[in-house]
């Protein structure tokens, strides 16, 4: 951590949440969203909107951390020689991005799998892949072809599945304003691109209930 990084805790029933948050990025951000707010019209004096810039900028430094990690030192700090050749399967994965062309959220879920070839992964790091990559500006494609290709490249496996599922405020708050449409995007490599039976499978697995 830099001598600009802070980290701010903040305790609430034994609950402390740590935020890490660089000072010079924070106060650059804020000073041009306070130019902006009164750009749109607004006071950004009165007394509703005094610490808004500074809100706002830090939301931004969050949402976007992933820019500061490595989804293949994840994916490394937790892989262990297996022999086990079966289809590994995490579904149902939160999935929180930023649409890069009008920085608006889109939300949903991602369903992963792989079938292993002399290497596992503990199952937290998967979903720590995915955040990594969708906390950055994205579209939904490129998540989808990023993911694929880390867990790919990374542990070397027979085959990669990738199926994510969102809704985009850009499309229910804006533009065509249809508050339920849900854009679904996958990535396949190996086994699952090659055997219509194993991405069949996959494919019934995520829409399988445990009921």
């Amino acid at each position: 951590m830099s001598n600009k990084d802070v980290l701010k805790g903040e305790s609430r029933d034994g609950y402390v949440k740590i935020d890490r948050y660089n000072e010079d990025k924070i106060e650059a951000v804020a000073t041009h969203y306070k130019d902006i707010l009164g750009q749109l019209g607004e006071n950004p004096e009165r007394e509703g909107l005094l610490k808004t810039p500074e809100r706002v900028a830090k939301a931004l430094q969050y949402l976007t951390h992933g820019y500061d990690l490595k989804p293949d030192e994840i994916l490394k700090s937790a892989m262990f020689e297996e022999d086990y050749s079966q289809m590994v399967v995490v579904k149902d994965i939160e999935v929180y991005s930023m649409c890069e062309h009008h920085m608006l959220p889109f939300f949903g879920k991602a369903h992963i799998a792989y079938i292993p070839n002399g290497h596992i992964v503990g199952l937290s790091k998967i979903p720590r892949v995915v955040d990594a990559f969708a906390r950055r500006l994205q579209v939904q494609e490129r998540l989808t072809n990023e993911i694929r290709d880390c867990i790919q490249n990374t542990l070397s496996p027979m085959g990669v599945a990738v199926v994510i599922e969102c809704r985009h405020l850009c499309m229910s708050m804006r533009g065509v304003q249809k508050q339920n449409s849900v854009t679904t995007t996958s990535a396949f490599t190996g086994t699952f691109l090659s055997n219509d039976k194993t991405r069949a499978e996959f494919l019934r697995l995520i829409t399988a209930s445990l009921d």
